[in-house]
């Protein structure tokens, strides 16, 4: 029987001379692989791995795509002026028929608030004011007025009354802020599964606080890689744990805790599990692991939709 659950895929290749090409190219294969949706992130003066305008890029995705979603895992919102941000969004939207789903971020490095000249101890604050503003200009609200005439966002997103707004949250704090704004919540993809049932338990009691319907999805971002080479998966156990440890300056937990890299047996058991731990029925796979060649990723992507889909 196939698992409950829907399939989205993160871009697994980043090139520093043809990048808009090169996330185009795996967009497109993405929708021929049959993914749902095709995720990027957001992030600031981190050399080639920098990607400072999501949406842009996803502009490209969308250019050469038709039904497949496009995602942002951390669009921030608090390093940006709102109204143009909901411009950019509703643009995208308009571009992309309709295909926008926007996971907003408040941004977790203090390093990269300082440019913006944007103090870390109002970020909660400036996102929770920034979205306001946002939809309500998307519903159509006068966003001011000028010789008595209101002024209106132009265009309009396609998807009424706007797109699907998702929450990238690390903390109490944090995952308190996303359930009281009654909207989906997207964890940190290396914290395990423990970690996580705590973390949605949460989540789904700040939505209820907050007089809120339960929200239905259950998103969550897992680094995958399923081969049936031990060799192969040692090899990715070790990049990922190397990886984790030089990015968080600190040691993580096992990588059996929190990435999913083995047969597909194993994989489609682990997956199984987290649906029966937290309600899993939206999975974001990650790739981009050192070491991997793109083709070896591919068919880990293949074997992950068989596995699914079986």
């Amino acid at each position: 029987m196939p698992l409950a659950i829907e399939l989205a895929v993160t871009a697994w290749r980043f090139g520093a001379q043809s990048l808009a090409q090169e996330l185009a190219d795996q967009g497109e294969l993405a929708e021929q692989l049959g993914f749902d949706s095709f995720w990027l992130p957001e992030s600031h003066f981190t050399a080639a791995a920098a990607i400072p305008s999501p949406l842009m890029l996803l502009a490209c995705v969308a250019a050469r795509t038709t039904k497949l979603r496009l995602g942002s895992t951390s669009y921030l919102l608090p390093i940006r002026n709102p109204i143009l941000a909901a411009e950019e969004v509703a643009v995208l939207d308009r571009l992309s028929n309709g295909r926008v789903i926007l996971g907003m971020g408040r941004g977790y490095q203090d390093a990269m608030f300082k440019p913006f000249n944007i103090p870390i101890n109002e970020k909660r604050t400036r996102f929770k004011e920034n979205l306001a503003k946002m939809i309500s200009a998307w519903q159509g609200e006068p966003i001011d007025q000028h010789d008595g005439q209101d002024i209106l966002l132009s265009p309009l997103p396609v998807q009424k009354p706007y797109p699907p707004l998702w929450v990238a949250a690390f903390g109490p704090l944090a995952i308190k802020q996303a359930g009281s704004l009654g909207l989906p919540y997207i964890a940190s993809p290396i914290e395990g599964l423990t970690s996580l049932k705590e973390n949605y338990d949460q989540h789904r009691r700040h939505v209820a606080d907050a007089g809120h319907e339960p929200v239905p999805l259950v998103p969550v971002m897992r680094t995958i890689f399923v081969t049936n080479k031990p060799a192969m998966q040692q090899r990715v156990r070790a990049s990922l744990e190397e990886e984790a440890t030089a990015r968080l300056r600190r040691t993580v937990a096992e990588v059996e805790d929190w990435a999913l890299v083995g047969d597909k047996s194993y994989v489609r058991d682990r997956l199984a599990e987290y649906a029966e731990a937290i309600g899993l029925n939206y999975l974001i796979a990650r790739g981009r692991i050192q070491g991997v060649a793109s083709g070896d990723q591919v068919a880990s992507h293949e074997a992950l939709l068989d596995l699914v889909n079986a």
